[in-house]
């Protein structure tokens, strides 16, 4: 992975302290992981985003994303926290944790389900880490032949092989 621009470090390292923070007191060690890459991944955009605002606004702001990207509003969800919640935490209006958030959501092209911010622990249950196109059809490759699975991953499209139940193997 690349490293952060000398000229980000400080403001990454900043929204890291509060992220991290954050995630230790009411997520959990996934949710800092990913917050920590989208962090990074906002500092070495160019130009980076994060010149503008403040720590705790772009720090609310991606806790929000990778909550939104997981379902951490879903009350069925463990943990579960409203976003309005997250908001007051980093001691920002609810409208400033939103605009943060619509703005790296859209930045990064992230919408629900996205593969690459799902949390590990929530990527078997996430239909769209699975959908590949094969043939010109999209399909879901946990349904597909190992041969196939095997091509996906290595072309980095699945997370992982799936074990075949019936065989015992990946």
């Amino acid at each position: 992975m690349d490293s952060i621009p000398a000229k980000m470090q400080p403001q990454h390292d900043a929204i890291v302290a509060l992220t991290d923070a954050f995630c230790q007191e009411r997520l959990t060690k996934e949710y800092r992981v990913k917050c920590r890459q989208l962090a990074a991944s906002l500092a070495r955009k160019r130009p980076s985003p994060l010149v503008n605002g403040t720590p705790p606004a772009w720090a609310c702001g991606i806790v929000r994303v990778i909550g939104w990207v997981n379902f951490l509003d879903d009350k069925t969800q463990a943990p579960h926290l409203k976003m309005t919640e997250i908001d007051e935490r980093f001691g920002v209006s609810s409208a400033t944790g939103q605009a943060k958030s619509k703005t790296i959501r859209a930045m990064l092209k992230i919408r629900h389900f996205d593969p690459r911010w799902t949390l590990p622990s929530k990527v078997d249950e996430n239909p769209m880490a699975w959908m590949i196109q094969v043939n010109g059809l999209i399909v879901d490759a946990r349904m597909m032949p190992t041969e196939v699975q095997a091509e996906a991953y290595q072309r980095g499209l699945i997370p992982y092989i799936p074990v075949d139940e019936n065989e015992g193997t990946a």
